[in-house]
């Protein structure tokens, strides 16, 4: 069984002309073409489409789509880490819906503010241990003197680019690029700017060891599940790690 250009488009909410552009580029080709010049497609080309919206949806171009289509040539392993994604995706924003709702709730109510539903899931003194253990206890200090004088609204912005960050690499993790390439090195910049910003860590401190902070943490990232759970899991948090060293390497 196969369908039409006309019938594929529809149903992927695209047009006859991007799949056409994909065809001429080597990325669809379509499984026959009729008498009159129609393309059709068959199932594998409907899941080679399905591979190539869920990449761009991960925000990567044509050309690296292409890169990640040949070098992952198991389908069911390369959409099963799709599907890993997007539930993490789904459950970071169903949290964040539910935190929306609740805030919307109060508004309309006795402005009864209850931060815990607000700000449900982020607990920035679980690693306080840890923290103080590996930086000092004025690393700790400063970083708690920081989160507590913030506003809600600075802690939901906060967490919300937090949150990004992660789903960004699970996302580029998920892709299969490498951590060399320019989109993940891009993201290991963001991350450093990132913790840059964060006081009484190395990086925010005139002085300190960025660089063997930056590589510390990505082994930390990979050694602790606890860690390893903000991206994707070890294989997640391993990409990262390396991202970061190749970052730090060449530029802190």
């Amino acid at each position: 069984m196969d369908w039409s250009i006309q019938e594929i488009a529809k149903m992927a909410g695209t047009t006859s002309r991007t799949l056409r552009h994909y065809d001429d580029i080597g990325l669809l080709k379509p499984s026959r073409t009729g008498h009159n010049g129609y393309r059709y497609y068959d199932g594998p080309a409907l899941v080679q489409l399905q591979r190539i919206l869920l990449l761009r949806e991960l925000g990567l171009g044509l050309p690296a789509i292409a890169e990640v289509l040949a070098r992952e040539t198991d389908t069911v392993r390369a959409l099963s880490s799709h599907l890993e994604w997007l539930g993490q995706e789904r459950d970071r924003l169903a949290r964040q819906m539910a935190s929306v709702q609740q805030t919307i709730k109060t508004l309309k109510g006795d402005g009864n503010y209850m931060a815990q539903d607000m700000f449900d899931g982020f607990d920035h003194t679980q690693y306080k241990d840890e923290v103080e253990e590996r930086w000092g206890k004025d690393a700790y200090a400063k970083s708690d003197s920081w989160w507590r004088g913030m506003s809600p609204e600075e802690k939901q912005d906060w967490k919300g680019r937090a949150g990004k960050l992660g789903s960004d690499w699970i996302a580029a993790a998920s892709a299969g690029i490498s951590p060399e390439s320019p989109e993940a090195q891009d993201l290991a910049q963001r991350h450093v700017e990132w913790l840059r910003g964060i006081p009484g860590t190395p990086s925010a401190t005139p002085g300190g060891d960025v660089k063997g902070y930056v590589t510390g943490l990505g082994e930390m990232y990979v050694a602790d599940p606890r860690f390893a759970a903000n991206y994707g899991g070890e294989a997640g948090a391993m990409f990262v790690r390396d991202a970061l060293r190749i970052y730090a390497e060449a530029n802190l």
